[in-house]
């Protein structure tokens, strides 16, 4: 007697099968590292204590080591027995055209998760949130917005800083005279030369590059808090599964409690080169996003 097919066992190995390319699907930067063994990692110069360099072609600071540490477990996960990882500066004019172009796979500095950045590249869960702050000379006599009416006051090319500041309810009627620096050592010697009044930047940056000084002591953060931002390491728009690793991974690192002993190496100890401690307190909202990981823009931070 012929036995009639039954018709479930046809259709369950074919949609097991549909199953699996969703489960599975293709992720371009994934690809790459696991035929290549290598990934490009894109990172600052001048952004003490996220990332920075330490000499040599060498890069370091609290977003690479994070990097690192994801890159690790996504090795593991590809079952590599080694990943290169190629470290390309990047500047706040070309980070997000060269994760685009295909030049770097992951991008570990100090970049602003926003909507309109978002609508070309994606973003991982938040591990530090900023504070926009100015620093000035200790003697200048400047301690809020007000004080900048006629000032010079300097930022880094392609950054938002000055732009919330001008923005700020505080700012209005203070008009001052934008001075631009190519990278935040640049911005910072502006400063430090005097061709500049205050320094407008995240609040990291501006304690990294005054501990970094000759004398960090002729130096302060002053005034109102200008914006609250999510700072994210940034991935390609286009590959989500590539996403979901990295933010596996982050979501490990933050319930292996290594969230605070990182904060403590990096902005409460001496760190390479010169043994400078930055000095900055965890803040109640960079340590809000580790017990609630999410990817929100800047402008939910924004909303009262």
């Amino acid at each position: 007697m012929k036995k009639t097919p039954n018709l479930y066992t046809a259709i369950i190995p074919a949609l097991l099968v549909g199953m699996s390319s969703v489960c599975f699907a293709a992720s371009p930067t994934l690809d790459k590292i696991k035929s290549s063994g290598s990934i490009t990692m894109g990172v600052r110069e001048s952004s003490i204590p996220m990332s920075y360099t330490t000499g040599d072609s060498r890069f370091d600071g609290y977003h690479v080591e994070i990097c690192r540490m994801i890159l690790g477990d996504i090795k593991d996960k590809l079952s590599l027995s080694a990943l290169r990882i190629n470290y390309q500066p990047v500047t706040s004019q070309n980070r997000v055209p060269l994760m685009q172009n295909g030049t770097i796979d992951i991008e570990c500095g100090t970049t602003t998760n926003n909507t309109a950045r978002a609508k070309d590249v994606g973003f991982a869960n938040t591990l530090y949130v900023e504070e926009v702050r100015i620093a000035v000379k200790a003697n200048s006599g400047i301690n809020s917005i007000s004080q900048l009416a006629g000032k010079k006051v300097a930022t880094t090319t392609g950054t938002t800083s000055v732009q919330l500041l001008r923005k700020h309810e505080k700012a209005n009627g203070v008009n001052f005279d934008e001075v631009f620096g190519k990278d935040h050592a640049d911005s910072f010697l502006l400063l430090e030369s005097g061709r500049a009044d205050a320094f407008v930047m995240d609040g990291s940056i501006l304690a990294g590059n005054i501990a970094n000084s000759k004398n960090p002591k002729d130096y302060k953060i002053v005034g109102e808090v200008l914006s609250t931002e999510p700072i994210a390491i940034m991935v390609r728009k286009d590959d989500p599964e590539f996403k979901a690793a990295v933010n596996e991974a982050i979501a490990k690192i933050v319930k292996n409690g290594n969230m605070p002993k990182l904060w403590n190496k990096w902005f409460l100890s001496p760190i390479p080169p010169k043994n400078i401690v930055v000095g900055l307190e965890l803040s109640p909202a960079t340590k809000n996003a580790w017990a609630n990981l999410n990817d929100k823009p800047a402008e939910d931070y924004q909303k009262k």
